[in-house]
């Protein structure tokens, strides 16, 4: 996934906030969907570029497994039902994202049982610049039609209210 992270952040956020019947948690699922991608600034401007950015801890489900599984413990002992819907959509948005970019992404699903890295599509390295390789790669596709359903629920939200 290379620019569909924030609409299908969206698209997620706006139908769960609808079956919890709720909607003061965008913001939060929005950030969650790209939250992930946070290790970009540590991939350019520290490691510079040496090792893919999926294998950094943000992009592994695991760790991200384990902190859902304690923060959801704690809102239940809580007994806060608002902490409960916010750690749902939150979560749900931070593996959304890693759903997604197991499309053509390299992401560790087995860790901390093996190091394996699983994909469903290859993107060969046809072009000079990198961004090319997956612009025009017919994967791509995807995120249009994603970018076009959150606009289409957008423009839908906007015209009811």
């Amino acid at each position: 996934m290379f620019i569909a992270h924030l609409p299908a952040g969206y698209i997620l956020t706006t139908t769960l906030q609808k079956k919890l019947k709720t909607n003061k948690y965008l913001l939060l699922g929005l950030i969650a969907s790209i939250l992930p991608d946070v290790d970009l600034f540590y991939f350019f401007l520290v490691d510079n570029r040496q090792y893919l950015h999926h294998g950094y801890w943000s992009h592994i489900p695991f760790y991200w497994l384990l902190i859902a599984v304690v923060t959801l413990i704690v809102a239940w002992l809580a007994k806060k039902k608002e902490y409960m819907f916010a750690s749902v959509i939150f979560f749900s948005n931070i593996f959304l994202h890693l759903i997604l970019d197991t499309i053509v992404g390299r992401i560790e699903w087995l860790y901390p049982f093996t190091n394996k890295a699983f994909y469903l599509f290859s993107v060969p390295n046809v072009y000079g610049f990198w961004v090319y390789n997956f612009a025009f790669h017919w994967t791509f596709l995807f995120e249009v039609g994603l970018i076009a359903w959150a606009g289409y629920i957008l423009f839908k939200e906007r015209e009811e209210g």
